[in-house]
């Protein structure tokens, strides 16, 4: 269950359920759900406004000279005095002392490829501003709903210049009769050290409507999750955890964006951290060969990636999961298929926008 989280949102939640009821709740219950203090003095989002290359520098105005060197008629008229050349000495010759050759650093953490990487940013940036892929979700061959990706305008986190990736799921209107879903996650990722700072998830389902709010503290290396929830069968709760995590984690819903850095050849396998729930686990993924694949959006050139989940050292089954990736510098995610207990989830492709070039 926790690496289909990681792939996607709740693509299960999606016919997980038979309940056919609505909750309903009133607006200060809603309110309440929202409401996290302490989050809200933990860190600090503001909008981003870009400033396009062509606008090129701020220019200053040039300095007016001071009454000191200001040129004065009087001062014009004077012959200027030739000072009197002193007789260099020859300067002693030091012998060249030959450069310490620099130590190559190798990207942190060593757990992760440093290929296509200039540190920790990637030489090519597959993300554009306004970048848009919406996924038809469907089982047994019926729509089930529908997977938005976005890569919302920058955002500034405690100052810092950060990604804003924006994850939805929605049930179609016939699995609607099922189970309704209508769920989103937003999480912020450092733009220099690719590390996320803080998500929220806002799950309205039927019988449950849940807010959820994770900070990760690098300086201290814990990671703090919030929730709170209402269902129809136990009413109002609230949780709270925290958890030690390692350096440079993702967090569940930064992983299938954070993926796309990586260049996928067949036969390589990547890793990184990613923690959840109060576990630190690595995700591990193989891309296993090329196809072209024909979709709603098009056809493209796609390289087939498997993933997996190391949990506490050993590897637990949970469903084969594939993902078909854009053989390109975007390598957006085109297709998934994730195997379930009874048939098998399609996410596909049919629009795509690139967003700002």
């Amino acid at each position: 269950m926790i690496l289909k989280k990681i792939v996607f949102l709740i693509l299960l939640g999606i016919v997980g359920g038979c309940a056919t009821k609505v909750l309903k709740v009133d607006k200060e219950q809603e309110s309440r759900l929202k409401e996290n203090r302490e989050f809200e003095q933990s860190i600090q989002i503001v909008a981003v406004e870009e400033v396009s290359p062509s606008q090129g520098a701020v220019l200053k105005a040039p300095t007016e000279p001071t009454p000191e060197t200001k040129l004065t008629p009087e001062k014009a008229r004077q012959k200027p005095v030739k000072e009197k050349k002193k007789a260099l000495k020859p300067a002693k010759v030091k012998e060249a002392v030959p450069p310490t050759p620099e130590v190559p650093t190798r990207r942190q953490p060593e757990l992760e490829s440093d290929v296509g990487f200039d540190g920790r940013r990637p030489i090519k940036d597959p993300f554009r501003v306004g970048e848009k892929v919406v996924h038809s979700v469907n089982y047994f061959k019926m729509k089930a709903g529908t997977l938005t990706l976005e890569v919302k305008p920058y955002a500034q986190v405690n100052g810092r210049k950060s990604y804003n990736w924006k994850t939805s799921i929605a049930t179609s209107p016939f699995f609607e009769s099922f189970h309704a879903v209508d769920d989103y996650s937003v999480t912020m990722v450092d733009y220099e050290t690719l590390v996320p700072y803080v998500y929220t998830l806002h799950v309205k389902e039927t019988g449950k409507l849940l807010e959820a709010r994770a900070l990760f503290d690098r300086e201290k290396s814990m990671a703090t999750y919030w929730e709170k929830k209402v269902t129809d069968k136990d009413g109002e709760q609230e949780k709270k955890h925290q958890w030690e995590i390692p350096d440079y984690s993702q967090n569940v819903f930064s992983a299938a964006y954070y993926m796309r850095l990586f260049e996928w050849k067949v036969g390589v396998e990547h890793s990184f951290r990613v923690a959840h729930d109060q576990e630190n686990l690595i995700f591990r993924a193989k891309a296993i060969r090329k196809e072209r694949i024909s979709t709603d959006a098009g056809e493209f050139d796609a390289i087939v990636v498997k993933p997996e989940m190391e949990l506490k050292g050993k590897y637990k089954p949970v469903g084969d999961i594939y993902m078909w990736l854009s053989d390109d510098d975007r390598k957006f995610i085109l297709r998934i298929e994730s195997k379930i207990k009874i048939g098998t989830l399609v996410s596909e492709v049919i629009e795509i926008q690139k967003g700002l070039e």
